[in-house]
């Protein structure tokens, strides 16, 4: 699970990033608890104040989608703990709005990133660059 942090919308500057791994061996509800551990106290002690989300879609795997959803819920919930603004894109609105073509691939997006951010990783796992992205969007739309 990726998640970035971003500030500036005029001159966008990214403060952290990075994947949480969590052991796929865990029980379902221990995994949750470590999301919601992890990102509550991220919130506190970077000082969050806006929060930007990918919408899910429905694909072929309908456990794998609760999953996301059970996630959401716990971002959903920690927003409204926080007094946090909750912003909320579809995948074709994050590629809009980072490469202009709603249909960009992901590697297109990975590109537009690296070029922004010279200090990106160039081989990033697609979760931590969509988490860029999102948040960079958030960003720039809010």
């Amino acid at each position: 699970m990726g998640f970035s942090l971003l500030t500036d919308p005029k001159k966008p500057k990214l403060l952290q990033y990075g994947c949480l791994k969590l052991n796929p061996k865990s029980s379902i509800p221990d995994r949750l608890e470590e999301i919601h551990t992890f990102f509550a106290a991220k919130i506190l002690s970077d000082e969050v104040t806006h929060m930007a989300i990918e919408t899910p879609f429905l694909g072929k795997n309908i456990q794998s989608f609760m999953k996301l959803c059970y996630v959401r819920g716990i971002l959903y919930l920690l927003a409204s703990q926080n007094d946090l603004v909750l912003y909320e894109y579809s995948p074709t609105e994050v590629k809009k709005a980072i490469c202009t073509f709603g249909g960009a691939p992901k590697e297109q997006v990975a590109r537009v990133l690296w070029h922004m951010f010279k200090g990106l990783e160039s081989d990033l796992r697609d979760d931590i660059t969509d988490a860029i992205a999102v948040g960079l969007t958030g960003l720039w739309k809010k």
